[in-house]
């Protein structure tokens, strides 16, 4: 991060412009706003700036640039076309510690202007760090479109009973869940409809009626995090997971994706590798209901989809034992998101009527599985966590049935930037991978659909990608 954004208070502070031109005039308006006392130093200034001059108070110096003018100044910005000047009046502001923004020169500034989206006192302001303005005001266009005027309204209102509220509910996760409710339910929707009063009535009943609980009680947020990329969570997921105090991850939630959780969250991980399960499953399942009785609410958060091969219904049952709320999100899982991203349609009305998905490994680290019935033709396999059991899986395909030249994909690290795809057949595959280095997670396809990979590949198969026989 190369600046730390920040919100300054300039009511009543003097700040000094260097340039009277039409740029210079946009700075007074956004300084003006805030409440600055403002000071041109210009030998001409330019007819907006002059019927400026009454509505904001500005002092106008007719003179040039010299280095005590910065004197006295808590920021001072320079709009000019001479270069010259506007390196001079950086090294001396910078050399007297002043603020100092020149325009359109993020080399000579010690800080910028972002954007702004103004719903005081809600402010958002969007900085490309001064690589691309356009780019940060086409951002906040954006924001201008969705964040409705009347939030200001809003935050007003959260201010008058801010006291009060603090007074009722003094443990401060319990405050912010009240808040966060109270933010983004029906009072909100009532400020936002232009109904103030009816608003300040409902938040007055919320407060009495939360004074009369003991407690808010947790929640526990079941929630597939997708593949990998984290473009592919819905919106679903990514507010809960925003909203969440505590999020538990396993090692398959990448590091992308735990970025999007709400940055004061805690976060606890419970990852499990191959032979070692340090925090076992029953241990997770009673954290997170000791979580919830603390009434935090918690996003457990799973690579993919809980549901599948994500022990979520065994977590599911230890919530239900405890009486414990809890919500389940959908992810994209891992065979539908890696097989889109590695080409390779899992379906195909001439090569597979039917999927089949299966774990690579069962829950003592055997290879138990259907054979037969996974080696009949025409239907794609999924395997899952079949890493480590590549060989066997091939060897005992070919054994009870299955084309020893049937194509087969090892897709590593599906749908992010790291992604490769390896692919052969049965025979090649196991020692196609022998001598590489391949990193969990993988996700192994078999069946004629390998073949259409060749025509369909498309993600990062320039930088990443193996197709191999």
């Amino acid at each position: 991060m190369d600046y730390l954004p920040l919100f300054l208070k300039l009511h009543d502070q003097p700040c000094l412009i260097i340039g009277a031109g039409g740029i210079a005039a946009r700075k007074i308006d956004v300084l003006a706003s805030a409440g600055a006392i403002i000071t041109v130093v210009a030998l001409d200034f330019c007819k907006p700036i002059r019927e400026m001059q009454t509505k904001y108070k500005l002092t106008f110096l007719k003179k040039t640039f010299e280095p005590s003018d910065v004197n006295g100044f808590k920021l001072v910005v320079s709009a000019t076309n001479d270069t010259q000047i506007n390196i001079s009046v950086a090294q001396v502001a910078i050399a007297k510690g002043i603020l100092v923004n020149v325009v359109d020169n993020p080399a000579l500034c010690n800080f910028i202007f972002p954007a702004i989206v103004d719903r005081s006192p809600i402010i958002a302001a969007i900085s490309s760090g001064g690589g691309s303005p356009v780019l940060a005001r086409l951002l906040r266009q954006r924001l201008e479109s969705i964040i409705p005027h009347q939030y200001g309204k809003l935050a007003q209102l959260a201010e008058n009973f801010r006291q009060e509220v603090k007074n009722v509910i003094q443990q401060t996760t319990q405050r912010r869940i009240f808040w966060e409710d109270v933010l983004e339910g029906k009072i909100a929707e009532l400020v936002f409809a232009g109904k103030q009063q009816q608003a300040k009535s409902e938040l007055r009943q919320a407060i009495a009626d939360i004074s009369r609980k003991s407690a808010i009680v947790g929640e526990v947020y079941l929630v597939g995090s997708g593949p990998g990329d984290p473009d592919l969570l819905t919106f679903r997921a990514l507010r809960l997971m925003q909203k969440a105090d505590v999020i538990v991850y396993d090692r398959l939630v990448s590091p992308a994706i735990l970025d999007l959780a709400r940055r004061e969250s805690t976060k606890i991980y419970v990852g499990k590798q191959k032979g070692n399960h340090s925090f076992p499953q029953d241990s997770i399942n009673n954290l997170l209901v000791d979580l919830a009785k603390q009434g935090k609410r918690v996003a457990r958060l799973k690579g993919g989809d809980p549901f599948i091969f994500g022990r979520g219904g065994e977590e599911i049952v230890t919530l239900m034992e405890n009486g414990i709320n809890f919500q389940v999100v959908p992810g994209i899982t891992a065979a539908s998101g890696c097989a889109s991203y590695a080409g390779i349609p899992l379906t195909h009305r001439d090569y597979a009527q039917s999927v089949t998905f299966v774990a690579g490994h069962m829950k003592d680290d055997t290879i138990d599985l259907n054979w037969k019935q996974l080696a009949a033709a025409n239907q794609t396999l999924v395997i899952y966590m079949g890493l480590h059991g590549l060989l066997k899986i091939c060897v005992n395909l070919i054994l009870h049935g299955a084309d020893k030249d049937l194509p087969i994909a090892l897709i590593e690290r599906g749908t992010m930037a790291q992604q490769r795809v390896f692919t052969g057949t049965l025979t090649t595959l196991p020692e196609i991978i022998k001598p590489l280095t391949i990193q969990a997670p993988t996700l192994i396809i078999v069946g004629n659909v390998v073949n259409l990979r060749a025509q369909l590949k498309w993600f990062n198969d320039s930088d990443n990608s193996h197709s191999l026989s």
